[in-house]
């Protein structure tokens, strides 16, 4: 959804943005290419291999950008460190890349067997196989009904816990196996029956959720007015967090008996650019089918009569 971000960051020349989920670089070059030679962006990635192919895919755009290995949750000690006041817009791309998903050694996909690994950053946390064979049977049921709303969560466990009793899980090919004979529907429907317990350990391993609701905070908070947050979500779970605190910063007026007015919402103030999140094209939805769970949402800051927008992108 390149054409959609650069739409709806409203990148102009000489701005400073914020990618914090810079992947393989292609929206950040995008970006890049808008703001001209005097714009800047700061990319952030958990994983470091992401940042090795941004900084390939940046490379005619050297002096104009920063990389940095981090994860966005943590996006305002970041942007200090890079000597950023404050940005214009700030992108989020949340989930699971094509090159993680389509490189076995990552353990992400059930399509293609490898070590069960899962972690975006992998020079620290716990594995999915270190989650798969050491959490009790009630708490896995738990990660895979929250994370991945998975309806018959407790027969998977059971069924994980049954055969890990007989040797370790250790392969992404073992584990779709157990899921896939435990889930009665199997070979039905448009799903691979794995699909939403490797969703659910996904987000579990690298706490992807709380990392959402922090670095949604962190992120809009950078913002010059005017500056605007653009998320791009891949599924229900992530999307509510998103559109909830969207909405939580739009607020609303409200008259006091006393007279005045009294602000009923989050600070600081923002604006929804659209009510409806934006889907991508039908035509990028052929060329690339994990695109047709996208959704795009956007906000953009104002100042509220409480108080001045400073500089560096915080209240007064």
């Amino acid at each position: 959804m390149v054409a959609e971000v650069l739409e709806w960051l409203a990148v102009k020349p000489g701005g400073v943005y914020v990618d914090g989920t810079v992947g393989g670089g292609g929206h950040a070059f995008a970006i890049l290419e808008r703001c001209g030679e005097k714009g800047f962006l700061l990319g952030l990635d958990r994983d470091q291999e992401a940042l090795a192919r941004s900084a390939k895919a940046l490379e005619a755009a050297k002096g104009r950008w920063e990389l940095m290995h981090g994860n966005f949750a943590d996006i305002g000690a970041h942007v200090r460190s890079a000597g950023v006041a404050c940005a214009d817009g700030v992108l989020l791309d949340i989930g699971v890349s094509s090159e993680q998903l389509d490189t076995s050694s990552r353990g992400f996909s059930f399509m293609r067997d490898g070590p069960l690994d899962m972690r975006m950053d992998q020079t620290m946390g716990r594995t999915a196989a270190d989650c798969i064979n050491t959490l009790s049977e009630e708490e896995l049921a738990r990660v895979i009904r929250e994370y991945g709303e998975e309806p018959r969560a407790r027969r998977v466990a059971a069924a994980i816990v049954r055969e890990r009793r007989q040797g370790a899980i250790l392969t992404t090919g073992v584990l779709a196996a157990i899921v896939s004979s435990a889930v009665a529907e199997h070979g039905r429907g448009r799903l691979h029956p794995a699909t939403k317990t490797f969703q659910a350990l996904r987000i579990f391993v690298n706490g992807e959720l709380d990392a959402l609701e922090t670095g949604l905070k962190a992120s809009f908070s950078l913002l010059r007015e005017g500056g605007r947050l653009v998320v791009i979500t891949f599924h229900s779970l992530e999307d509510r967090i998103v559109k909830r605190f969207m909405a939580a910063h739009v607020g609303r007026w409200e008259s006091l008996p006393q007279g005045g007015t009294a602000w009923r919402g989050e600070r600081p103030q923002g604006r929804l650019l659209a009510r409806k999140p934006r889907r991508p094209s039908e035509a990028e939805c052929q060329r690339n089918p994990r695109a047709r769970s996208a959704k795009l949402r956007a906000i953009e800051r104002v100042c509220g009569p409480w108080a001045a927008c400073s500089m560096n992108g915080s209240e007064s």
